[in-house]
Parts: C-alpha cells; structure tokens; sequence
C-alpha cells in the first residue's frame, strides 16, 4: 500500500463525487479505516504475544530489542485513514446504500 504518510489537503468535490454526498463518503471512508486499524491491531497483538509472559523479569523489558522493532515498524506505517482514502479515490473499495433494493 502505497499511501502517502504526510498531510495532504483533499478535494472535497472529488470525494463527493465518488457518492453524491460528502458525508456518505466520508462515512465509507471511516468504516474502511476502522477495519484496516482493528487488522492491523489484531495483527500487531499476534506478534507481540510470543514476547508475552508470566513473570516480569527487570532484564526483559529492558533487553527486548525484537519487540521493539516490531513496535516500531507499526508505528512507522501509514495511518489507517490516509489508507482508506486512497482506496476509495481509486475505486478499490465497493459499498452499497442500505436504502437501495437488493
């Protein structure tokens, strides 16, 4: 994923554009955001419970250089937002309106 980390002013016509309705968008946007947040949470939590353990030696949380790296890798990647606009500028995203007949 190739999403950009930096701030960036966006378009609100554009993002408009994509449903008709500025806060529609921005309510897709946000459910996709979230998903991506709680994966890679879920994610994040996998590989730091090998580290997990019962007894807290003073030595250990010092020493956990692995640990920490990882930490670092998710903090190093782009924000759950910038990603989910990405997708829906370009049409990688598929919703449906719940007023609309199946």
């Amino acid at each position: 994923m190739a999403a950009n980390p930096s701030i960036i002013t966006r378009d609100t016509d554009k993002l408009a554009a994509k449903t008709g309705n500025l806060y529609e968008s921005v309510a897709i946007i946000s459910r996709r955001s979230r998903q991506i947040a709680s994966k890679t949470k879920e994610e994040l939590n996998n590989k730091l419970a090998e580290f997990a353990s019962g007894i807290d030696n003073l030595e250990e949380v010092f020493e956990n250089r692995e640990q920490i790296e990882i930490s670092k890798f998710y903090e190093r990647q782009p924000k759950p937002t910038g990603i989910a606009i990405e997708e829906f500028m370009e049409d990688k995203l598929f919703w449906r309106s719940s007023d609309e007949e199946v």
